[in-house]
Parts: structure tokens; C-alpha cells; sequence
């Protein structure tokens, strides 16, 4: 969704009062946001794992109001792991969503479950590393970072983990590849 930095808070508060997302539990988490476009990814907290409906675009007709497109995607958590660096207060959300390649789902899914995701959450300043399934709009691979700040991402150990021989095999797999920097709003 686009959405200036004033309006965050308005729009958690708007979330927080649909009632198709409050019968749910779900609850307005982390907000990460891109100052030059001026995009925002709300992630929504539910209290358990459950299949989520297709929000009817009534249900979010009152975020247009603001001035906010929004764009709804349900996300599966795959794969959630504390970072090197947890319990520090995360200032950067580094977001890489791509589709694979037809016939290297399996592959891409068992070398961020078993080597990348592990590997980049042991880099120092690393916070939090996630992975999602995208069932609706975008790319079909979400994988993302809570960092301390930037920086991380240049680091020795970082880049070590980027350039192992299966991240080379399988990268080359990626399609429609967004990466985004975000910074994290409170």
C-alpha cells in the first residue's frame, strides 16, 4: 500500500477496525515503509495458524478515504528464525520476494529452509529472518530481514552466505525479483 509516514498510525488503526480482520484476531504488526515511493508493507498478527479467506475489497473500502491503495496478499509463514542479532531493536526490513522457475520450487524451498535462511540469520545484525508464501498478488516468495541497520547486508559474513555454490546454482532460478529496503516503523 502507499501511505505518507503521518498517516501509519491512522492506517493500523483503520485495520485494526475491519471487522472481517478483527473476527480473525488479526491484529496491525510490523510496519515497514520506503520513503521515496512512499510504500508501505503492514504485516498482520493472528493468533494461530489458520487458512485465511479472501478479503472482499468492501472490507478495505474505508482505507480509500485516506488516500491509501491498498493491496491485499495472504502470507504463510514457512520458516521464522531469530537472528545472531535478537533481542536488538531492529531499523531496516530488507524484503526479496521472487517466483521460481518452473520445476525448481522444491529446490529453491529446501535451499532456503536448509542453507540461506539459516545462514543469513547467523550474520551479525541480523534480527529476524522470515519466509513466506504469497498466495495472492506479487511474487510467490517473500523471504525477509529485520536487520539493525544496513550495513549488515555488506558485511564479510553476509556476502559469504550469498555466495555459496548452491545460492549460485539456484539464483539464476528467480523470477519477477523485487528487492526492497524498508525502514521499520513503530
Amino acid at each position: 500500500m502507499r501511505v505518507a509516514p503521518d498517516a501509519l498510525n491512522s492506517l493500523r488503526k483503520c485495520l485494526e477496525g475491519l471487522p472481517d480482520l478483527r473476527d480473525l484476531g488479526a491484529s496491525p504488526g510490523r510496519c515497514a515503509w520506503l520513503k521515496e515511493t512512499g510504500t508501505a508493507y503492514v504485516y498482520l498478527d493472528l493468533p494461530e495458524r489458520i487458512a485465511l479467506p479472501v478479503l472482499a475489497p468492501e472490507s478495505v473500502a474505508g482505507l480509500s478515504a485516506m488516500g491509501v491503495g491498498v493491496e491485499l496478499s495472504r502470507l504463510a509463514l514457512m520458516q521464522t528464525l531469530d537472528g545472531a542479532s535478537h533481542g536488538q531493536h531492529p531499523a531496516v526490513h530488507y524484503a526479496v520476494e521472487m517466483t521460481p522457475q518452473a520445476g525448481w520450487e522444491a529446490e529453491l524451498q529446501h535451499w532456503y529452509a536448509r542453507e540461506h535462511l539459516p545462514g543469513l540469520a547467523g550474520v551479525p545484525g541480523c534480527v529476524r529472518a522470515q519466509r513466506f508464501l504469497n498466495y495472492d498478488t506479487g511474487p510467490s516468495s517473500l523471504a525477509c530481514y529485520d536487520l539493525v541497520d544496513a550495513q549488515a547486508m555488506g558485511s564479510p559474513p553476509w556476502l559469504a552466505v550469498r555466495n555459496t555454490a548452491w545460492s549460485s546454482r539456484v539464483r539464476p532460478r528467480f523470477t519477477a525479483t523485487v528487492r526492497t529496503m524498508f525502514s521499520l516503523v513503530d
